[in-house]
This record gives C-alpha cells, sequence and structure tokens, in this order.
C-alpha cells in the first residue's frame, strides 16, 4: 500500500508542479485572472518547485521499507492535510472555486492515506 501511495503522490504532485510552472494561467483557471501579473505568474511558478522536489522524494522513497520513509510519510501527511483543510474551509466559505470540491475529495484520501501509511510504518518499526 505505501508504495502505490508514495507512487500516486509523486505522480500528482509532480502534474501539479510542472503545471505550475509551465502553465500557470491554465492551471489556475477561475483564480488566475486573465490579466494576470508577471510577478503573480512568478509566485505560481516558485510553488511549482518545491512541489517536484517533494514529488521526487517521494519517488525515491516509495519502495524504502526502513524506518527512514517515516519523515517522508510525516511531511506529506502535513502537507496534504493543510491542504485540505485550506479546502475544506474555501469550498465551507464559498470563497474556493468550483473544481475545489473534487480536489478537497483528493486531498482528504491523500491525508488519509498517509496517515494510515504512517500508522502501519510505525507498527513495523515497533516490531521490527
Amino acid at each position: 500500500m505505501r508504495k502505490l501511495l508514495l507512487t500516486l503522490a509523486a505522480i500528482y504532485l509532480g502534474v501539479i508542479g510542472l503545471s505550475l510552472m509551465l502553465v500557470p494561467q491554465q492551471f489556475g483557471v477561475g483564480a488566475v485572472p486573465p490579466d494576470a501579473s508577471p510577478q503573480l505568474l512568478a509566485l505560481l511558478r516558485l510553488l511549482g518547485g518545491p512541489m517536484l522536489g517533494i514529488a521526487v522524494l517521494n519517488w525515491l522513497v516509495r519502495g524504502d521499507a526502513s524506518p527512514a520513509v517515516i519523515p517522508v510519510l510525516v511531511g506529506n501527511l502535513v502537507g496534504f492535510g493543510l491542504v485540505a483543510a485550506n479546502d475544506v474551509w474555501g469550498v465551507a466559505s464559498g470563497e474556493a472555486r468550483d473544481v475545489a470540491r473534487y480536489f478537497l475529495i483528493v486531498h482528504l484520501g491523500f491525508a488519509a492515506a498517509f496517515l494510515l501509511a504512517l500508522q502501519a510504518a510505525r507498527r513495523e518499526g515497533r516490531s521490527g
């Protein structure tokens, strides 16, 4: 399960990171104005870099069964958990784009899966 989860997260974050870097206006349809300033587009591109970094990290540790994978799972749990919380806020307040409802489901799913993977990894660490 952990390998599949880290693989899916790597692909998902890789697509988002590349989209932010290469086509930020198209990726942000409904949130990024058609006449967005170069500074806004530069900021969105800047955010794509760390996404790609986390995607690569997830990809590289996806088959690792050692306790060293635990910090990666914690980082993903925090990241996806905070993004999901932001989605909940945006959807509940009506401030988010309509598509945020779907991303809320995806992000909650990733957060829950990383929580379960982290618990399993910790159990493996205690029994191994």
